[in-house]
């Protein structure tokens, strides 16, 4: 399936050139290749899919245990390869009963081929709750935007009640977050791989720059300094 979709970015991004060339843009046309997220797990052996709603269930029955009458602690929830829920308590002591629960209670979940796979912690390798929650967005605690649970998976993880997906993004995992980056710009970038670390923001002050103009003009590079990608 990977070499199916390459396969065909590879053909598209051919017919472009080809066009370029065609209208003699070739040599005066930079190209950059990137994307907005990954997705995982990219090695599908690795893929655990586990159905979040148990878990949920679970952790409003313990907490309605020890606070009979009270509202479910679980008031909204976004869960796909990262756990993220939004308490109805959203003090010290709920969220770090949620924490401990998850940490101390496994998930059991279904693999790509059909099978099962018991997981410790939840499937999660790292929870955070309240402040530092807040702290790993960089927000104030008091900040109702952040979600209460922030909860990294374990490297495979996909919380899902459905049984079609095999990946997923938006979590913490290297699958998720590291992505191709490409440039080709004849005359302006000389063939070089680079190995250090770079950000996908850095693309947008490249391109200033490559059309001759001072990425200063951007806000965001004026505001949080960020630089060109090295050697453009």
């Amino acid at each position: 399936m990977l070499s199916r979709a390459l396969g065909y970015i590879d053909a598209q991004l051919a017919q472009i050139v080809n066009e370029l060339r065609s209208r003699q843009l070739a040599s005066s046309t930079a190209i950059i290749i990137s994307a907005k997220h990954g997705q995982s797990p990219i090695d599908p052996n690795l893929f655990t899919r586990i159905s979040d709603a148990p878990i949920i269930a679970a952790v409003n029955a313990a907490w309605t245990a020890l606070h009979p009458g009270g509202a479910p602690l679980v008031a909204g929830d976004t869960d796909d390869d990262a756990i993220m829920w939004w308490l109805s308590d959203r003090s010290r002591a709920a969220t770090r009963f949620v924490a401990r629960y998850l940490m101390s209670h496994p998930a059991t979940g279904n693999t790509a081929t059909g099978g099962t796979r018991t997981l410790e912690h939840s499937g999660l390798q790292r929870v955070f709750a309240g402040r530092s929650a807040a702290r790993y967005f960089g927000v104030p605690v008091g900040d109702p935007r952040h979600p209460d649970v922030w909860g990294v998976v374990q490297h495979g993880v996909v919380y899902t009640g459905g049984k079609g997906k095999i990946a997923e993004h938006g979590g913490a995992n290297a699958d998720d977050r590291d992505v191709l980056l490409t440039v080709y710009a004849p005359r302006a970038v000389a063939p070089q791989v680079v190995g250090r670390r770079v950000e996908t923001t850095q693309i947008a002050p490249t391109i200033i720059s490559l059309l001759g103009f001072s990425p200063k003009l951007l806000d965001a590079v004026r505001i949080e300094g960020t630089r060109t990608l090295p050697g453009a």
